[in-house]
Formats: C-alpha cells, structure tokens, sequence
C-alpha cells in the first residue's frame, strides 16, 4: 500500500538504489571509454560526445541530478501497481519528502548558501556574487532559466516523441532526421555567401556563444537500467535519446540504424522535479572562454612559474615565436586521433570546446595572446604590482574588450532594425534583472550552424589561398593544422577576406553539418540540425507558437497564415505536411526560416529570443565595462578606442585589416595598415597613489 512504499525507509532505499545504478553506469562509461582507447576503436561521434562531458564540478553536478531523477523513476516504477492511471511522481509526494530525497541525492550540496566577500572589487571565476541579493544567479554549474514551462511528455522530464503514437494538439511529432531531409537539405551547387558579412561574423558568434552557455551531456553513455550502450545500440532507455531514421532517407538505407543522442545533463532543482539543464558556465560576458568557468581550470589555465599575472602557454611549439595555448592532458584525445603521425593534442583552454573547430581554436590562441600582452604591458606601468593583481587587472580588460566587440560592432549586425528595440542605451546595473542564460537561448543562437560555408580556407601575406580548401568534415579537431602548417595567420586573414554562408529558406544547413560530419570513420556522419531539434525536445522546450507569442508575434494557425509570416508558401506547406500544426514546429527551424529582420541576419522570433538575452546579459552584470565604478572615466574612454581588428594586429603577424571587421571585406579594398587603427592606451592602468586607489575602491562597494 502507498503509505508504506513511501516511507522514510522506503524512500531512502530507493536513493541507495538509484546510486547504484548511476554509479555503475558512470563506471562502465570509463571503462569503455579506456578500453575503446587501448584499442584505438574511438570514432568521432564518441569523440566529441566526450568533449561534451562534464569535468570537475559540472560532473558533480550533474551526478547530484541524475540520482534524483533516477530515484523518481523508480518510485514511480514501484507505485505503478498501487497507483491507478498515468501518475506524476511529484503528484503523490509530500514536499517534505521531496526535500528529503533532495538532501540525500547530494541536491542540497548545489543549494548551499553563498557567502560573499563584500570587498572583492573583481568578478569570481564562477560569477558567484555577482547579485548580491541572489549570489548564484548567473554562476556556473546552475540550471539555465526557463522563460516558458517546460513540455515534456510526461511533464516531467520525457521528451516529446519518446512514446510513439503519442499525439500532440492532435498531431505526431515527425522524426527530427525526417525534417532535416525535407526542409534543411539543399544540393551544394545551390550553395550562395553573404555579399554583406564576413566569415568572423560567424565566427565571433560560436566565440561568444561558448562563454555563455554549454549544456554538457550526462556523463553516462550507458544505460541507467542496464547493460546497453547508446553509442552502439538504438534502443531508448535513459540517458539515450536515439535519432531515428525515416524509411526514405537519402543516404542511409538501414532504417534499423539510428544517429546516437545522449540527453543533457540534468540539474538539481530544489522542490521541483520537472527537469532542468545545467549551464556549466558563467552567463556573463565575462572572459570566461578564456579564464575558465571553475577555479581548478582557472588555476590551471595560469603561469604559475612567476608573478606576473600570465596566461600558461605551450612549451613544446610557438608559432613564429609567438604563442600557443597548452597542450590538455586527456586521456582520450580526439586531436590526437586526428592528428595521427604528427601527434599533437587538443589545447587547454577556458571552455573545452575550444579544439573542435580550426578557426575557433584560433580565436582562442588570440586572446591568450592579448592577455599576456595587457598584462606585460601593465607590469611595465606599474612594477609594483604582483602577479594576482596584474592577472584580475588583464582579465578585467579583456572581458571588458569581449563585451565592446560584441554589443557595438557584432549585435547591430545581427539584430539590424531590432537592435534598439531590444538592447536599448545603457541606464547602469539593474540588480533585479536576472542575468541567467535561458535554455530556449542555448538552442535559439545556434542560427549561425546555417552561416558555416562547407570548407575551411587559409591565406597568404597577400591575401592568396595556400593550396586547397580543406572540406569542414576533414576539420574537426585537426589543430595539428595550426601547428604544423602555418600557425594561426592563415586562418584569421581567410575569417576577414572570406564571407559567411548566406541561411535562406532555399539553403539552409550545408552537407557538411548535416551529412558528412565526421563521415570518414562513422558508420553513420552526423546530422548536426537533426540534433539540434532532437536537443529542444530533450530540453522540453515548447513549440514555435509558444515562443511567437512570449515574444508577442502573431501564432499561426494554418497553412495561410504561416505562409504569411514565412513569406512562402511551398516551405509553409512542408512544415504542415511534417508537423500538422505550427505548435509542434521545433523552435530552431521554426524561428532559423523566418525571413531576415532588415538589416539583420535573424527573423524577428530568433531577434527577440536573442536580444531579450543580450539584454538580460548587460543589465544584470554588476561588472559590465560601463556601470558606474567599474572603470575609471579616463579608462571607459581608452576602451571605447580598442577593436578586434587591433587585436589581431597586436598578437600576430598580420599587417592589413579591414576597419569593419564583420562586415563582408576585400582585400585589398577594404584593408588597411594595422598603423591605421587606433590602439589601446593603457596611460589610464598607471597606478595612482594608495589613496586614489582606495577612494575608487570605496565608490563601487557602495554601489
């Protein structure tokens, strides 16, 4: 009977259980992972699924979560036989309970209390007191935000199409593969650049993206119940969520098959248990993709051999005496896969994405750069100063020069006319705006997968190509790339002299991404929009209707009015054949095919999910470059001079930039001598006497 199942014993015993069953399947995930390493038998998709596992307090996290949710499916599993009809779990249990099953998962470990130090005049590693009202808003290895309730099929934590046959406002799911077939696949001859946006545009945007928000995968890639494997098997059994193949697909003729999923990591959510994600990094614009979002990465990512505030680098290479990122010590290391004879790992960087992509590694290498510059540069200003001081000194500067780059040179880009009307003029820090990434964000700025063009080009001192183009699919993880054949130069002149893919409704997502990724060694490539939806339905994230009207847009309800609002009617049409409804159509293809905002590179669904995020971002930083205090006025102005072009000036080679470094550029038209751009005058960093020091110090405590 219910009282008993649900007593204090029984419950407890439960959690017991659920431990065991994550912990095994955690430990059978390192196992096979050391076993698929001695034999060498790693393919990319394992690759880069490992990449996405959660390291250090992430792991912990999401450990915390899963014998939560673990524990829940279990209770529901043994009340099954006393409770009649379809139940929620949550429905039957006291809050007290809940709370006790919170407590003895290790969820009350991620809800302790945060103690503040007042005084501390830079931003933590973690973005922990940040808002001192709420010291973990905006902090790393916390639940993203929901800005609408979650969907899940259950209500819980089943993600939509997890039943077949299972109707949704009268309609089936469609299988997300079917939809990247139909509405995403175009022939590559059909293939057209963006006359009026540079490759950096694109670039800029997956850089930025990866300080924001990364929602790592549950660090089980076995089944919590049993022995099966989800890189192998396609059966759906938490945490696999496999991607199903439709009778017609044009390249995979095995319908059996399946593309592997792994849902993301769940996080611990103190008396509710409808399930959450986790955003394992700081939601600030902060650095963080440089600095690390945890303090052992940060400790790590640091020149602990002197005092003089640096950045560690890499020791075995330079390129053309300038610096490398260190090389990670993983275990399994997918660069070095990639790199075969030449043997060289990924790099340690502050997000650890930062190998996936040739260009992106670059970016990374490049703010290293500018770091050690800026802090050699004030050790010269200011010899006083130690090795702590000039580090958080830099770091300020550098994430200052990130939020500069980003709302005044990338967003209007982006946004065109919504610009103002998301992002207004700055007012100063607003401690009741919650600064946390909203999970509809982490899914909704992926827009830029449909801006990557089908290769990777590098470029000469004039501009010329060196050899061919590589295909994207031969890209991933090849930093040996950079190291052995030209340094990070040809890759940052090909960002400025290339153009963006041009997303239109005819041509959505190349090949590469949706066929081809990582095609040599799979049995299977990768469809990176398929996984995209598959992803907002794991996140029970709602349907195109929900999000238009949060963002106060006309729903469609048919045919002819979702014709209107995607300008065409054939497209219109597809959506209604796959989905039957514009509520079901998944978030990111819905708001990716609407037409551009004018000036802009989104439609108006995707400008509002996006602007009301980089709003929130700005608002509800206490450390953003403007609010008052932060910066002295002197040192706002200097700010205002720097750009990414001088940056790129300043820690390579390259001599000739453009001055409009997004929009789309020629060169030699567009290009100018690096002596031509207005540099960062660091005059303002000069250290006044102690006195000046503390009165600036007292002005923003008081804030």
């Amino acid at each position: 009977d219910l009282p008993e199942k649900l007593s204090d014993a029984s419950l407890l015993s439960s959690v017991d259980e659920a431990k065991r069953l994550v912990d095994a399947a955690y430990k059978r995930t390192r196992d096979r992972i050391k076993e698929h390493l001695q034999n060498d038998a790693l393919s990319p998709i394992q690759l880069l699924g490992y990449f996405k596992q959660p390291v250090a307090g992430t792991r912990a996290a999401a450990r915390a979560a899963d014998y939560m949710e673990t524990t829940l499916t279990l209770l529901k599993e043994k009340l099954r036989r006393t409770v009649k009809g379809d139940f929620n779990v949550t429905d039957v249990l006291t809050p007290a309970q809940l709370g006790m099953i919170f407590k003895a998962s290790g969820c009350d470990q991620q809800d302790k209390k945060i103690d503040c130090d007042m005084t501390h005049s830079y931003r933590t590693i973690t973005g922990k007191c940040n808002n001192r009202r709420n010291p973990s808003l905006g902090a790393s290895n916390r639940a993203l935000v929901r800005w609408l309730p979650a969907e899940y099929e259950d209500g819980v934590s089943l993600p939509r199409g997890w039943t077949e046959g299972k109707h949704f406002s009268g309609f089936l799911v469609p299988l997300v593969r079917k939809v990247s077939n139909d509405i995403v696949r175009f022939p590559p001859e059909q293939l057209r650049m963006d006359q009026q946006r540079s490759l950096m545009f694109m670039q800029w945007g997956q850089f930025i993206d990866h300080d924001l928000d990364f929602s790592p995968d549950t660090p089980a890639r076995v089944t919590f119940s049993g022995k099966e494997d989800c890189d192998t098997s396609c059966v759906k059994q938490p945490p696999c969520f496999p991607i199903k193949i439709p009778p017609d697909d044009p390249r995979i003729k095995n319908t059996r098959d399946c593309l592997p999923f792994f849902r993301s990591a769940s996080a611990c959510t103190s008396g509710r248990a409808i399930r959450d994600q986790i955003n394992a990094l700081t939601s600030f614009l902060d650095g963080s993709v440089v600095y690390g979002s945890e303090v052992p990465l940060a400790n790590k990512l640091r020149d602990q051999t002197n005092q003089l505030g640096l950045l560690a680098v890499n020791q075995n290479f330079t390129d053309n005496g300038k610096e490398y990122m260190p090389f990670d010590s993983m275990q399994k290391d997918p660069c070095l896969k990639a790199s075969g004879e030449a043997k060289i790992p990924c790099f340690l960087a502050g997000d650890s994405r930062a190998s996936e992509m040739l260009e992106l590694a670059c970016m990374h290498t490049l703010f290293v750069r500018e770091h050690n510059r800026l802090a050699r540069e004030l050790k010269t200003l200011n010899p006083q100063w130690n090795g702590e001081q000039l580090y958080q000194e830099a770091r300020k500067i550098l994430g200052a020069m990130i939020q500069i780059i980003t709302y005044r040179d990338y967003l209007p880009l982006l946004l065109g006319s919504s610009f103002q009307r998301f992002i207004p003029p700055y007012q100063g820090y607003n401690e009741s705006v919650d600064p946390r990434i909203s999970n509809v964000f982490t899914l909704a700025f992926r827009f830029a997968h449909a801006s990557v063009p089908p290769t990777v080009e590098r470029l000469n001192q004039n501009y010329k190509p060196m050899g061919p183009k590589l295909l994207l699919r031969n890209a991933f993880f090849a930093v040996w790339r950079i190291i052995k054949e030209g340094g990070i130069d040809p890759f940052l002149r090909s960002l400025m002299a290339n153009q963006a893919k041009l997303m239109t409704q005819q041509q959505m997502v190349v090949d590469e991404l949706r066929d081809r990724m990582f095609e040599q060694v799979e049995r299977i490539g990768f469809d990176l929009p398929a996984l995209n939806m598959q992803r907002s339905r794991d996140h029970g994230l709602p349907g195109y209707n929900s999000w238009r009207q949060f963002c106060g847009l006309s729903q469609p309800s048919g045919l002819h009015t979702l014709a209107q609002v995607l300008r065409n009617h054939g497209l219109a049409e597809k959506f209604l054949r796959l989905y039957g409804t514009p509520k079901n159509i998944d978030i990111w293809i819905g708001a990716l095919a609407e037409p551009f905002v004018s000036g802009g590179r989104v439609g108006p669904l995707m400008a509002c999910l996006i602007g009301t995020q980089f709003r929130n971002v700005r608002d509800g930083d206490r450390f953003w470059w403007e609010n008052r205090g932060v910066f002295t006025s002197q040192q706002r102005s200097s700010l205002a001079k720097i750009s990414l072009s001088k940056i790129i000036c300043d820690n390579t080679k390259i001599s000739k930039v453009p001055t409009n470094i997004f929009q789309a550029n020629s060169y030699p038209s567009s290009f100018v001598s690096c002596n031509q751009i207005p540099k960062l005058d660091l005059g303002a960093w000069k250290s006044k006497t102690d006195e000046e020091v503390k009165e600036q110090g007292i002005s923003f405590q008081q804030q």
